[in-house]
């Protein structure tokens, strides 16, 4: 029961301090900036602390199943840190800030093409936009992107040599997948493989759709610009992880359906062995 305490502590003080990160290391942070992100910080820290303290699953997936959460929190913290270091760059240059903007914008250079993600991204921008703030947004973009590739690389890698996610302990359906019915109807393994599938597509349709969404926002309801610092970072953070994290998630799922699928096919052969 302490253990259990213990490390939903830690991880609560770690998702808050991840959502402080761009307000700590940004030197303009205005008051009321600092209150509305002291409020999500102790939002998330309380959700976090519930959800892993709790001996019930609640809507964290993946819980029992390391290091599935932990190579998403790793991406999500990584992001938020070089993009909030990439725009310190602008007040307080260093060879770490540098390094990260040559990184950053080499990535999106290679992959800033016509209707490419990077470039509806450039795209959402006003059009009275500085040709400095379009080159943060296309460094920022470009430094995310290449944090979510090797976010998915290391996963699959850690899949198939680690034997994730049974590799020490017997996966718990319930647990794990706690927003999963298998009670609902149809075959368990065909409704997982198409909540797979269908996880995968909006993960690569996602960075289509954000900029288009984030546009059609700022010109019918409120304005939501990628100039303001703190927006910029988050929403290519937003931009770059939830692909990323629906690419895992679709990866997850077809390996569970995978291991029910075995599971059955033992359980059916075993039936039929001698005695």
């Amino acid at each position: 029961m302490f253990s259990r305490l213990s490390g939903a502590l830690v991880r609560a003080i770690l998702v808050a301090v991840v959502i402080c990160t761009p307000a700590l290391i940004l030197p303009d942070t205005s008051s009321d900036t600092a209150q509305i992100v002291a409020l999500m910080a102790l939002f998330g820290f309380a959700l976090t602390l519930f959800e892993y303290a709790s001996v019930y699953p609640g809507l964290i997936e993946f819980r029992d199943a390391p290091p599935f959460n932990r190579i998403r929190f790793m991406s999500l913290f990584l992001t938020v840190l070089l993009l909030s270091l990439a725009v310190q760059s602008q007040y307080h240059a260093s060879t770490l800030t540098r390094l990260i903007e040559v990184l950053g914008t080499t990535v999106a250079s290679s992959i800033d093409v016509p209707y490419s993600p990077v470039r509806l991204l450039q795209l959402a921008l006003p059009a009275d936009a500085s040709l400095h703030q379009v080159a943060l947004v296309r460094t920022a973009a470009g430094m995310a992107y290449l944090i979510s590739l090797l976010t998915l690389g290391y996963f699959v890698i850690v899949m198939r040599i680690m034997g994730w996610p049974q590799a020490h302990t017997k996966f718990n359906v319930w647990v794990n997948l706690p927003t999963f019915d298998p009670t609902a109807g149809g075959d368990v393994v065909e409704r997982l493989r198409r909540d797979s599938w269908f996880n995968i597509a909006l993960g690569f349709l996602l960075p289509f759709l954000i900029p288009a969404v984030l546009k059609l926002v700022s010109v019918s309801f409120v304005i939501v610009t990628l100039e303001v610092p703190h927006t910029m970072i988050w929403m290519v953070t937003a931009w770059a992880f939830l692909p990323a994290s629906l690419f895992m998630r679709g990866i997850a799922l077809a390996r569970v359906a995978q291991m029910i699928e075995n599971k059955r096919l033992a359980s059916g052969a075993s039936d039929y062995l001698p005695a």
